[in-house]
């Protein structure tokens, strides 16, 4: 089964989303998310800025590990972590995720599909920020 699934990101929780496409991967779709940089990381803003310098600063260019600011790679690598990545099942997995800041001209006309579980909508609460944001923060 290898269905093409092309999912916009704007407004939707990274977590939500990512355990969401992880799953699909490990059934067979092929996955591509678009608009990264719109994706949202719920909690405060403060407390969310300082957890992803902390995990930026840990190791050095020479021994890693190495952790993404652009957008597009965090919601890659966050997805990465729901998978079994070291096994060749995982591996498969991640070789069918495409993931996308903005939307690229080949899918400007195509319906997107979205995760109504993963909408932020269901937040309750003001305490948010998006992808975009951290990265202009912790620079990317």
């Amino acid at each position: 089964m290898t269905d093409k699934t092309i999912i916009d990101a704007n407004g939707l929780i990274l977590g939500r989303l990512a355990s969401v496409v992880a799953s699909r991967l490990l059934h067979g779709e092929t996955i591509t998310i678009i608009n990264a940089e719109r994706t949202t990381v719920s909690g405060a803003k403060t407390a969310t800025f300082r957890e992803y310098q902390e995990q930026r600063d840990k190791g050095s260019t020479e021994h890693g590990p190495y952790f993404p600011t652009r957008p597009d790679r965090i919601l890659k690598r966050t997805v990465r972590g729901m998978l079994p990545y070291k096994r060749m099942r995982g591996r498969d997995a991640m070789a069918r995720l495409r993931v996308y800041m903005g939307t690229p001209t080949e899918f400007a006309g195509i319906k997107t599909d979205t995760i109504p579980e993963a909408s932020s909508m269901r937040l309750g609460t003001i305490k948010y920020t998006t992808l975009g944001e951290l990265n202009a923060k912790i620079g990317g």
